[in-house]
């Protein structure tokens, strides 16, 4: 495969926060995001993206265009994905990084028999996700798969 890039523009406005936008996105038609430092830190804005929900937030939708390529490869019959994640910052030998990304999947099936199935596409998901191979973090994942 070649080498692909994707670009990242970033422009600070005021205090601590700025726009982000992709030209490959099309950022007239609104494809920006407000971004800041969090409010934990030395003049932090609630209510904006930071750097570290972008950080998680990459590491769970990369899951989940993962897990939803496998699953159609697979034929497995599913009805419903949704992953609720959470980072953890921390100081590790001195360094401040995001250690750890959990992230709690919801997949529902139709028929109890897909379970198997379910569970082996996720846990190829979560080996083949290419943004959680690309960083230090520990990855926690908590799987349910319930029935409609």
């Amino acid at each position: 495969m070649e080498p692909h890039f994707y670009s990242v523009n970033i422009n600070w406005e005021t205090d601590r926060k700025g726009i982000l936008c992709s030209p490959e996105l099309n950022p007239e038609v609104g494809r920006c995001i407000e971004v800041a430092t969090p409010p934990e830190f030395p003049k932090g804005i609630p209510g904006i993206w930071s750097p570290e929900h972008l950080f998680t937030a990459a590491v769970s939708s990369c899951l989940m265009t993962t897990f939803l390529s496998i699953a159609e490869k697979s034929k497995l019959d599913f009805t419903h994905f949704s992953c609720k994640s959470k980072g953890k910052l921390e100081q590790v030998e001195g360094q401040l990084m995001m250690s750890e990304i959990i992230l709690e999947t919801t997949i529902i099936i139709a028929d109890e028999k897909d379970r198997e199935k379910a569970e082996r596409v996720l846990q190829k998901s979560e080996v083949a996700c290419l943004i959680s191979n690309s960083i230090l973090s520990k990855i926690t994942l908590i799987p349910i798969i319930t029935i409609a």
